[in-house]
C-alpha cells in the first residue's frame, strides 16, 4: 500500500520540523517542507501530493490565496490550513475555497491525524473548538455592545481610515483612538492583529451602520 503524500508549510521552522516528525511518525511521505506561500505553491505544482497542510499566514501568499490559486488550477491536492485564527470569517473563507480541513494550531498534533484519516476517506475536518461557545458577531455585539464612538471610529475604519485620519476627523488624540481600537478588539473577541479590526468591520457593516 502506497503511502500518503503531503506537502507541509509553516514560517515557524520549530513548529514546521515538530509537525515533520510527527507526520513522518505517522509513515506519510513528506514530498516537500516550506516556509514561504510562493515556494509552497510550487512545491504543490511541482509534486502534486494527495495532501497539503498550510499556516494561514506566511511571507508572500497566506495560506488562503495559495488555496485559491490550487482552485483556479483544478489541482487535486486537498488542503488543510493550520491557523491560531478562531474567526469565523475566516472559517467561512476556507469553506468557500472548498478547503478540506481547518485546524487550530493549539490542537494540531491533536487533530492531524484525525483530520488526514477523514480526508483520504471522502470527509472533510474542521476543529470543533471553532464552534464551542462561539456566537455570532452580531451576538458578540449585544452581549458586548459598542459604544457610539466606538461604531463611529468602525466606520471609519471599515472606510480604510488610518489612526491619525480618525483622530483627525474627530478631533481626538491618536491615542484616543488606538484605546478605542484595544477596546474593541477586545470586546469582539478578536485576534490582536493590526489588520482585524478593519477586516471585522468590511464584513460587518451593517451592524455599525
Amino acid at each position: 500500500m502506497s503511502k500518503t503524500t503531503i506537502v507541509i508549510a509553516d514560517d515557524h521552522p520549530l513548529l514546521l520540523k515538530g509537525l515533520k516528525d510527527f507526520l513522518l511518525e505517522q509513515e506519510i511521505d513528506v514530498l516537500a517542507t516550506s516556509t514561504d506561500g510562493q515556494d509552497a505553491l510550487n512545491q504543490i505544482i511541482k509534486h502534486k501530493p494527495q495532501l497539503a497542510i498550510l499556516d494561514l499566514e506566511m511571507p508572500n501568499m497566506t495560506g488562503l490565496e495559495i488555496a485559491s490559486e490550487c482552485k483556479k488550477r483544478a489541482l487535486p491536492t486537498k488542503i488543510i490550513l493550520l491557523t491560531l485564527h478562531k474567526e469565523m470569517y475566516l472559517y467561512n473563507q476556507a469553506k468557500e475555497l472548498n478547503l478540506s480541513g481547518y485546524i487550530l494550531k493549539e490542537f494540531a498534533l491533536g487533530e492531524v491525524s484525525q483530520a488526514i484519516d477523514s480526508i483520504l476517506a471522502g470527509k472533510t475536518f474542521f476543529s470543533e473548538t471553532i464552534f464551542k461557545n462561539q456566537e455570532s458577531d452580531t451576538l458578540k455585539t449585544e452581549s458586548s455592545p459598542l459604544t457610539p464612538s466606538e461604531k463611529k471610529i468602525l466606520r471609519l475604519i471599515a472606510q480604510g481610515e488610518s489612526t491619525k485620519q480618525i483622530a483627525e476627523k474627530l478631533f481626538i488624540s491618536e491615542r484616543t483612538v488606538d484605546k478605542h481600537r484595544s477596546n474593541m478588539i477586545s470586546k469582539l473577541n478578536l485576534e490582536k492583529k493590526h489588520n482585524s479590526l478593519l477586516l471585522w468591520a468590511q464584513k460587518n457593516r451593517e451592524i455599525i451602520n
